[in-house]
């Protein structure tokens, strides 16, 4: 793995770290990163980790050229970058995995390169945590029903996984799945991933129920894109991720350890 980063750090301000995972997002993840940095987190400074695994569309070039002739930090100094490069492609729980290490905020969110969901969000999302009343916050999509935007059969998969989980790890939440998971960085500092691709999120999902951590939800703004759009989620990652439910689904079970979701 190489990395390039360019930082100016803010003594005093506690941070939010933004992990963006990034492959073969070409054609997005400029204009995801400008909404990022357009969100108004006055009690925040920000650090934004992009990982890119490996892509092969010329996202990595792109990158690359950010990386080289950005700043690095705004006028302020409340806002740095750092970006990795994979130097093979691993997936995405790989390249998670890769930007939570590099994440120094007190405040950690997962966010996808492309542009299904909002980062007008953030403020909602990070509420409970700021506050002390969550260790954990899921943004769920299907909080207030089915997206308009949101093929059926996607939503149903999505669904019946997130059932599945709930009832091996005792959890009560409407979206597993979701891109929209935000933790102090504590909790993920603790949990050592093993799943390199979209495993992650039953794999995430049922250790944070085994340490018996405070899950909520809040519902978010959601975009959803076909295959042909760049989707790159398939039938394979369901299959893995029933399997993946199942495997550490029963450390939640037999640890006897459940959170509760709300």
């Amino acid at each position: 793995m190489t990395e390039m980063s360019k930082s100016d750090g803010t003594a005093g301000v506690e941070t939010l770290s933004v992990v963006i995972p990034v492959y073969n997002e070409a054609n997005t993840w400029r204009e995801l990163l400008g909404r990022v940095r357009a969100v108004k987190l006055p009690r925040l400074a920000m650090q934004i980790v992009l990982v890119d695994d490996c892509s092969t569309d010329g996202t990595r070039q792109q990158l690359r050229h950010f990386a080289e002739d950005h700043t690095g930090a705004n006028e302020e100094g409340h806002l740095r970058f750092k970006i990795l490069f994979h130097d093979r492609n691993q997936g995405k729980g790989a390249a998670l995995r890769t930007g939570f290490a590099e994440a120094d905020g007190e405040v950690v969110i997962v966010q996808d390169a492309d542009l299904e969901y909002d980062p007008e969000d953030y403020p909602h999302l990070l509420e409970p945590i700021l506050a002390g009343r969550a260790d954990v916050v899921y943004g769920s999509r299907f909080r207030r029903g089915r997206p308009a935007n949101c093929y059926l059969t996607n939503y149903l998969a999505n669904r019946l996984l997130t059932a599945i989980s709930n009832l091996m790890t005792g959890l009560r939440i409407t979206d597993m799945e979701t891109c929209y998971k935000v933790f102090r960085r504590e909790v993920i500092r603790k949990i050592r991933i093993e799943q390199d691709r979209f495993g992650f999120e039953p794999e995430i999902t049922a250790k944070i129920a085994a340490m018996g951590l405070h899950i909520m939800e809040r519902p978010i703004r959601y975009v959803g894109r076909t295959r042909k759009e760049g989707k790159k989620i398939g039938w394979r990652d369901g299959l893995n991720a029933i399997w993946c439910i199942m495997k550490y689904g029963l450390t939640a079970w037999w640890g006897g350890m459940f959170g509760r979701g709300d």
